[in-house]
């Protein structure tokens, strides 16, 4: 299996990343203007999450969400393709983990519905700790 396979899923969480970042900005801006809130008032730490309604929080809220947990496939993802590590198992669980937490975004930056949102976080999370978990035994059985 060609070790580079492993980019597209991280290629796609940046995607992720960049389409929440703009969706993020394009709720904050009109938030903003629609309410005249002057860079004095927003110039307070935590003055625009307050003032926020759940439509222009949850998306900043799930932008830091994803530096979270997708920290750890970053730093483990190129670890796998430099060892030649990348197997079938690898690159599944790590398209697993990016649809689920795709799936998360949406929900997140939408509807909202919290478990929902839970159980599709635990999966992507059950993927990458999977991932560490697999390199860690490997690691250690050499």
């Amino acid at each position: 299996m060609s070790q580079q396979a492993i980019l597209g899923p991280v290629l796609a969480m940046m995607a992720l990343t960049f389409v929440v970042w703009v969706y993020m900005y394009i709720r904050r801006i009109s938030f903003i203007t629609r309410t005249r809130l002057s860079p004095g008032e927003l110039a307070i730490p935590g003055t625009l999450a307050r003032v926020s309604p759940a439509l222009v929080a949850n998306p900043a809220d799930n932008f830091r969400n994803l530096f979270e947990i997708p920290v750890l496939f970053y730093a483990l993802t190129p670890w796998l393709a430099i060892s030649n590590r990348v197997d079938a198992t690898y690159l599944h669980a790590a398209w697993v983990f990016v649809a689920f937490r795709v799936l998360h975004s949406a929900v997140h930056c939408s509807v909202n519905i919290v478990m929902l949102r839970f159980y599709l976080y635990l999966v992507s999370t059950l993927a990458v700790w999977f991932m560490v978990g697999r390199a860690a035994l490997q690691l250690l059985s050499r």
